[in-house]
């Protein structure tokens, strides 16, 4: 098997209540974690159009690359599956429309979270990152 660093993108998506948008995943990869939208850059994105593909692929939100902003990268080591990523963590404060399961295989659900009560266990790069740049998004 070869072995390939992976670029991930996750979304930090607000609502008006400050609360941050985070589904329960249910696919092979970190299953039973939760995590906002987000999945692999594809070739020739930008950073932006990577997390507007993603969040409406799996939320069905609509979001402009404009209303983005560029919060933190981390470099993840998920030991158990022995996969490797650079995650670009991303945020924005403005969408519209109602998040909904849209990829059923990959998503329990989506919720609402205060930022100060987050759910556990967290994605890695979700953690690894809040525990250092919170205050970023």
């Amino acid at each position: 098997m070869e072995k390939v660093v992976k670029v991930g993108v996750g979304l930090y998506i607000f609502n008006e209540k400050n609360q941050v948008l985070l589904g329960l995943r249910k696919s092979t990869h970190a299953t039973g974690t939760w995590c906002p939208p987000g999945g692999h850059m594809e070739f020739g994105e930008t950073n932006e159009q990577a997390a507007v593909r993603e969040a409406k692929e799996e939320t069905g939100l609509q979001i402009e690359t404009k209303d983005i902003s560029f919060a933190g990268v981390t470099n993840d080591f998920f030991k158990e599956s022995n996969k490797h990523y650079i995650t670009l963590h991303m945020s924005c404060h403005k969408f519209s429309g109602t998040p909904r399961v849209m990829e059923p295989d990959k998503c329990a659900e989506w919720r609402w979270f205060d930022m100060d009560k987050l759910p556990s266990p967290l994605m890695l790069p979700n953690e690894n990152f809040l525990k250092q740049h919170k205050e970023k998004i």
